[in-house]
């Protein structure tokens, strides 16, 4: 994993936790504390998106779902990272309008920054 990667998933965790506040939503660690598989559930969707240039935000959430479901995780009315449940993992249309708002959001992110990961020197 390059380090450019690694910085662009940390600005965009950041912008969707600072996001979520906006919302009412305080459960967002920051990307420093974040447990690994918030982290590398960020990461993934960065390289998603940087290998899927054309993919939208409703093809994301499709990734997102496919990785968790791989990890165990399924629905549940409530997020709990023990229990491996998630309110979101329904289809994209199905998401309150704030989630699908998170999903342009990061992508939005990775486009914009994804053009500098070659010119870092360090990838």
């Amino acid at each position: 994993m390059s380090k450019h990667a690694k910085r662009i998933a940390s600005v965009a965790h950041e912008a969707n936790r600072m996001f979520c506040r906006t919302h009412g939503d305080f459960s967002q660690p920051t990307w420093d504390i974040a447990p690994m598989w918030q982290i590398e559930s960020a990461l993934d969707d960065v390289l998603f998106h940087i290998a899927n240039p054309d993919a939208g935000p409703e093809a994301s959430h499709i990734n997102w779902c496919a990785m968790k479901e791989a990890d165990g995780w399924m629905y549940g009315l409530v997020k709990d990272p023990e229990a491996k449940t998630h309110p979101c993992m329904v289809p994209f249309d199905q998401l309150p309008p704030e989630q699908q708002a998170k999903d342009h959001l990061f992508r939005a992110i990775v486009h914009a920054l994804a053009p500098f990961a070659s010119s870092d020197g360090d990838d």
